[in-house]
């Protein structure tokens, strides 16, 4: 009965510790993704504001 016990708590354990190793490694992807976001944003407000001053011209 001991051991039962003993290994219900390792099974429940190691699926606690994969739970949130998954959620860090979401959270730090969805971090990235964003910053890629915010960049590309950036190069394209460069970019219309660019050719809006040429048209301007």
């Amino acid at each position: 009965m001991m051991t039962s016990i003993m290994l219900v708590c390792a099974v429940l354990a190691s699926m606690a510790v994969g739970v949130l190793v998954a959620y860090g490694v979401c959270i730090a992807m969805f971090s990235a993704f964003h910053m890629h976001a915010r960049q590309v944003a950036g190069n394209a407000a460069r970019r219309l504001a660019a050719t809006a001053q040429v048209a301007k011209s």
